[in-house]
């Protein structure tokens, strides 16, 4: 009884029990946040690095087949989802048959909707091969970049988005910075002559993708944001879309190879971890959108790319590093620092 009197007497007690409650609250979405984005950046490094690894080793036979690689990352992402979503379930076969049922057949319209980004990205991935056709590496990876602004400006007309004048100008930073790292450096061995007009067509293909880029991605994370379906059932969704898409894709670049000598030829132990990684990094992807947001996911895709030229160099020896790359990784820590910084929003916020 004088336990509850005091309470009774002092409504700060209480009050303060709920703030820390609060506290714990907010922290731990917050505490997802980074450790997601941090798990990005790894699995993003590792598959670029195993990736090249994997395309560059010399091996007895034919090499396996990216659009093949591709489609069995999705075909793993939907087996892992629908795990996920098994143990959601509390391990009853029966209750996410029945969720699954009504989340996706039962509601077409919704389902449907997940069509549009899997068309884009499968879009986007055409227009990157076309773009890798008519460009050399280097300038198709400084360009393809200006997805991280298509993605913040669509973020801003879509989502409703308030950035602050300080996160402008580190997206102007983070492009400037990675434009510096990835500059092209001269190379007598690597010299491609390209005439003007495929030149314009690989811009042009790589504009097109970084715009599809970020529409894609904006428009995923609606869905995400605006529903409180399981956001693994979502990525079902996407990969059952996906991966129609992708077998079709297949069949059409690499039809002739595939009737031949199958749809896994080519495959070791390297092409496995590379699927696997692929897979993973979707997954990962995910739950950056649903608990950080596109912009963020830039960020972490740019810190990767220092992060895997720093290990190409000092591991595979097959980078030196100039004074432009070391300005360029200053410039991307200083642009993350800055997009985390809060300004004054009364003043210095803008919204399209």
């Amino acid at each position: 009884m004088q336990d509850m009197s005091t309470q009774a007497l002092n409504p700060s007690v209480n009050s303060d029990k709920e703030s820390s409650a609060m506290v714990k609250a907010t922290a731990q979405p917050s505490r997802l946040k980074y450790l997601s984005l941090g798990v990005l950046v790894v699995q993003t490094t590792s598959l670029v690095l195993t990736m090249r690894y994997s395309r560059t080793l010399k091996e007895d036979g034919p090499r396996y087949l990216a659009s093949s690689a591709v489609v069995s990352a999705e075909i793993l992402k939907i087996f892992t989802c629908t795990l996920l979503v098994f143990m959601e379930n509390n391990y009853s076969l029966q209750a996410m048959t029945q969720l699954l049922k009504e989340e996706i057949v039962k509601k077409p319209v919704e389902t449907m909707k997940l069509a549009v980004p899997a068309g884009i990205y499968t879009l986007q991935n055409n227009l990157l091969y076309v773009a890798l056709s008519n460009l050399d590496a280097a300038t198709y990876q400084v360009t393809y970049q200006l997805k991280i602004l298509t993605t913040a400006l669509f973020s801003v007309s879509m989502l409703g988005k308030k950035l602050g004048l300080y996160q402008w100008l580190s997206l102007l930073l983070l492009m400037a910075g990675v434009t510096l790292v990835q500059w092209p450096t001269e190379s007598a061995g690597e010299q491609k002559v390209l005439t003007p007009g495929s030149q314009l067509v690989g811009v042009v293909a790589v504009l097109m993708a970084c715009m599809s880029s970020g529409f894609a991605g904006v428009y995923f994370e609606k869905i995400l944001k605006e529903t409180k379906q399981s956001v693994w059932v979502r990525n079902i969704q996407l990969g059952l879309f996906s991966f129609v898409l992708g077998f079709i894709g297949m069949m059409v670049y690499d039809g002739r190879s595939v009737t031949q000598s199958g749809m896994f030829q080519g495959y070791s132990a390297i092409t496995c971890t590379v699927v696997v990684l692929q897979a993973v990094g979707g997954l990962v992807i995910a739950v950056v959108i649903k608990y950080a947001d596109n912009i963020l996911k830039g960020f972490a895709t740019s810190v990767s790319i220092i992060l895997s030229t720093l290990i190409s160099y000092f591991l595979l020896n097959d980078f030196n590093p100039t004074s432009l790359f070391f300005l360029g990784a200053v410039l991307v820590i200083a642009a993350t620092f800055l997009y985390s910084y809060k300004g004054k929003p009364t003043s210095s916020t803008f919204k399209v």
